[in-house]
């Protein structure tokens, strides 16, 4: 008797290695026919590409069906699968000449022998392919600081080199590599500093890139490879879920849950934000439909991610814009403050809403019946973040509105004035949109600006900063410190040594390392003033994206310093450092102790 069991894993192996290469072709290929303007003969080989890229994914799921037929069965009906049925499906106009006199049956073959259903259905199967591939490499036990600096740094070259292409740049427009790494890197670390005037510079198809940038660097590009691989591909491996959970600050919940819920939010808040905006656009701004919808979903995304990048010549602060369009300032605030609040805090809202719309719903329906009641339905996290947002923007707000209301905001109307002292305590914390020059505010408020975007939102979300868990357990220690209490508590309930130290930590280190890159960019650029250098240094690290104007005046040395400032804003100093530094092991014992003079 045979055994076929080798044979069967050495061709698992082939065709997993032939998929894969196939993935990375085919990717190529459609950035190419994208990105460039090709002749007959260029546009045939890409072609070529595309046809061989179906044959290999046609023969691989034949090879799957007939081989590991049970698996398949077991699995039951995935996207895979209906990927797999529509390539079948793609095939049919292969095999069979065209239906006789049948309308529909014709417009159906010219359907399925269309170039861009071939290209969505292996474009699809490509990024399925591209994914499986990361997450098993999260299963070699990679350390996981290390995979998020190196995911984030693939995504970032990935997309310079994509606004690098030809049609993503107006026809007369040459775009630096330094400033394409610099945007890319802005829009992938949710930032919003650029060189160069967006709608100056970039196609509606260089738009979508950055549109696209900004989803991805805001929700984590792990998040979206292990959706890809988790609900595509059937799953992962147990310690990636581990790594994953811990990525994203998960506790009980499953690893599909989580990601469910993230995905779920962005993508319907996002969705409903566009809807709001362009309801209070529509119709005001000289934009066809086309134009009004692109603009709608481009700042939505940019809002919730706390981006900060806009479409508009001079940001939002554009005339067509800036009047008469407060409910579009307050639609933006909103987004602003929901994706800067962190998905935890979202996931621990929609758990508080339904307890208590349950609850509401069994008093109306069923009186006097038994129900399960919960003592600490909200957690500490979600209390520290949403007193500490509503404290920062409520101060912001009266700030603000105090120090400019004669000055900044002197054009507005009573009512524009109040939302946009609002717009702007909500836009440093840290989305970066600017409705006026930040050169026409006092220096008072630059102040106040420095000290919203250094704080920024909550942990875990899309915003940058320290973030106010960190400001807030910080505060809470000090003034323990202060009244000569042995434990540091916030809303009854005592902070662990370790959420102290790593909160210390980041503050000192914040302080470093903006005060490093500062005195740089003093040396580097010593004609611009000190306080927008500052001002820069703050908003990069913060990835804030706000803007005294001096960006585009930076030379090729400062932007660069500016990209890993941001880099380093994003994914965490601590994190980099983690991925350089090997770790070392805890010792079984415990050194002598000693106090260290200190007043």
């Amino acid at each position: 008797m045979i055994d076929l069991k080798p044979i069967v894993s050495r061709a698992d192996y082939i065709v997993k290695i032939v998929n894969i290469l196939t993935s990375i072709f085919v990717v190529a290929a459609i950035i190419v026919d994208y990105g460039f303007d090709l002749n007959a003969n260029e546009m045939s080989f890409i072609l070529s590409v595309y046809n061989a890229g179906w044959w290999v994914y046609f023969i691989s799921f034949a090879y799957k069906i007939i081989v590991h037929w049970s698996e398949v069965w077991r699995k039951g009906i995935s996207f895979t699968l209906i990927l797999g049925i529509m390539l079948c499906a793609s095939a049919l106009p292969k095999f069979f000449t065209t239906p006789g006199d049948s309308q529909i049956l014709t417009t159906l073959w010219s359907v399925l022998i269309h170039k861009y259903f071939i290209i969505s259905i292996i474009g699809l199967l490509s990024l399925i392919t591209i994914s499986q591939w990361i997450v098993n490499f999260v299963n070699k036990r990679t350390n996981p600081a290390l995979l998020i600096v190196v995911c984030f740094m693939t995504l970032i070259a990935f997309g310079a080199l994509l606004l690098l292409l030809p049609r993503s740049t107006l026809e007369h427009i040459r775009l630096p590599v330094v400033d394409a790494l610099f945007i890319s890197t802005s829009a992938v670390c949710v930032t919003g500093l650029s060189p160069v005037e967006i709608a100056h510079t970039f196609t509606p198809e260089g738009q979508i890139i950055i549109a696209l940038l900004i989803q991805i660097g805001g929700l984590g590009i792990m998040t979206i490879t292990s959706f890809f691989a988790l609900f595509f591909m059937g799953g992962i491996g147990l310690y990636s879920q581990f790594s994953l959970k811990n990525m994203i600050a998960s506790s009980s919940e499953s690893l599909k849950s989580v990601l469910t819920n993230v995905l779920g939010f962005t993508f319907v808040i996002e969705i409903i934000g566009a809807l709001f905006i362009w309801l209070s656009i529509h119709s005001t701004m000289g934009m066809t439909l086309h134009d009004e919808i692109l603009f709608s979903l481009f700042h939505s995304v940019s809002a919730f991610c706390n981006a900060g990048f806009s479409t508009l010549e001079g940001n939002l602060g554009n005339e067509l814009i800036l009047y008469n369009h407060n409910s579009f300032y307050l639609v933006i605030s909103l987004l602003i403050v929901l994706g800067g609040i962190g998905f935890p805090i979202l996931m621990s809202l929609k758990r508080i809403l339904s307890y208590y719309g349950s609850e509401l719903l069994h008093k109306v329906f069923r009186k006097g019946g038994q129900r399960s009641r919960y003592m600490h339905i909200v957690d500490i996290n979600t209390k520290i973040v949403l007193y500490s947002s509503l404290a920062l923007i409520f101060i912001g707000t009266v700030g603000i509105a105090l120090f400019e209301w004669d000055g900044a905001f002197a054009s507005f109307s009573f009512g524009e004035k109040v939302v946009q002292s609002l717009f702007n305590a909500v836009a440093p914390r840290t989305a970066g949109f600017n409705s006026v020059a930040l050169s026409d505010f006092s220096r008072v408020t630059i102040i106040l600006y420095l000290v919203l975007m250094w704080i920024g939102g909550g942990s875990q979300s899309t915003a940058g900063g320290i973030k106010v868990n960190t400001f807030v357990v910080a505060l809470a220690s000090l003034k323990s410190l202060i009244k000569g209490e042995h434990s540091t508590t916030l809303f009854n309930r005592e902070i662990t040594y370790s959420s102290i130290r790593r909160a210390l930590v980041v503050v000192f280190g914040s302080i470093c390392i903006i005060a490093l890159f500062y005195v740089a960019l003093l040396l580097l650029e010593p004609s611009i003033p000190s306080i927008d250098l500052l001002f820069e240094s703050v908003s990069a690290f913060s990835t804030v994206g706000s803007s005294l104007g001096i960006t585009p005046l930076l030379g090729d040395i400062s932007k660069v310093l500016l990209v890993v400032l941001m880099f380093l804003g994003r994914v965490g100093f601590i994190t980099v450092l983690m991925s350089i530094l090997p770790q070392n092991e805890q010792p079984k014992y415990r050194l002598p102790k000693e106090d260290i003079i200190i007043n």
